[in-house]
């Protein structure tokens, strides 16, 4: 295990019993905890984006925030709903974020999860092309986005413009050179990690698969992983390919760790239908003491096979409480699986 991150939802509630209780307090506690899991050594920070909900939604400028606080840490999404992005908008937006940290964006998207609304893209705009559905939607504001960040030039200049034009054709500026090598897609099933790689995007396989075999969820993840791997040699990038894994892991070393997540245990894999088409095997969580967990975790296929773990964190429990979660694992945990 190369590297280790947290990955936030979030969440906001009014309730008594919540830390996070409007959008700004859920914004301006994800910059601080960037802030302390740097300070604490972690790898990556990374947001998840949902729409039409008291999550975060729009990343760009909270990763532009998150980017000017750190100097290190790299900052990430897992992930943006591309059936609701403008990919030319979006690659502005992208390009500036990373600039300003310094080229530290590694950026997930996908095709996005079951949403708060009924096509929820569509009061964005967006809506499928003839013959298409929304899965081909997102995939083709992919193959835009991508295109786009390549910095090619591909808009006809004016002849009179306002400002004067470099010579050839126009590109959306501001570019950042790099970033179109540090697109992750967030993946369900083998055929999409097959198509992952083919596009030269790095994988995301989070705690929810397509469930194609009935094993345990670690096993089919790493079966995924062992796709990814394979269609990337064969499609023959240059670049060497990285695959993140994403898990509930809960140290237990204080009375207050117990009190929260003591009755948890570790659980066990939950298989369920999430949409018509798609039977899903969702990983357990697991919550035990750090030496306990270090053997849990070293049976866990897919963190073997991964380079980057992202734990997703409770963020309603608020920065304090969660950035001892990390320490904890960082410390007493993550040196059991590799993590230097």
């Amino acid at each position: 295990m190369k590297t280790i991150g947290f990955l936030s939802f979030g969440h906001w509630t009014d309730s008594p019993h919540s830390a996070v209780r409007s959008a700004s307090d859920a914004l301006l506690q994800s910059v601080e905890l960037a802030v302390a899991a740097e300070e604490l050594g972690a790898d990556g920070a990374y947001v998840r984006v949902h729409h039409f909900a008291r999550q975060l939604a729009s990343p760009f400028p909270l990763l532009a925030a998150i980017g000017a606080r750190t100097s290190r840490i790299e900052i990430g999404t897992g992930v943006i709903d591309m059936r609701y992005e403008n990919p030319l908008y979006m690659a502005e937006d992208a390009g500036a974020a990373d600039l300003i940290a310094g080229g530290r964006l590694q950026l997930g998207i996908s095709r996005g999860s079951p949403e708060q609304v009924i096509d929820g893209w569509r009061y964005f705009g967006y809506a499928p092309a003839e013959g298409e559905d929304q899965a081909a939607m997102a995939r083709r504001h992919t193959e835009v986005f991508l295109d786009v960040l390549e910095g090619e030039g591909f808009a006809r200049p004016n002849p009179r413009p306002m400002f004067p034009n470099p010579p050839g054709l126009l590109r959306v500026e501001p570019h950042s050179p790099g970033l179109r090598d540090r697109i992750w897609w967030g993946a369900a099933s083998d055929a999409t990690a097959r198509w992952t790689a083919e596009k030269g995007m790095h994988l995301m396989s989070s705690t929810l698969k397509a469930d194609e075999s009935g094993e345990p969820f670690h096993v089919q993840q790493r079966k995924q992983i062992e796709v990814f791997r394979d269609a990337w040699r064969e499609a023959g990038h240059a670049r060497e390919p990285r695959v993140s894994v994403s898990r509930s892991i809960m140290p237990i070393t204080t009375d207050v760790d117990r009190m929260y997540f003591g009755r948890e245990g570790t659980g066990s894999d939950q298989f369920g239908q999430i949409e018509p088409n798609l039977r899903a095997v969702f990983g357990k969580t697991y919550a035990a003491e750090p030496d306990v967990l270090v053997r849990q975790l070293a049976e866990d296929e897919a963190i073997a096979a991964a380079d980057t773990l992202l734990l997703t964190v409770p963020n309603q429990l608020g920065v304090d409480y969660n950035a001892h979660l990390l320490e904890s694992l960082l410390t007493h945990v993550a040196p059991g699986l590799g993590w230097r």
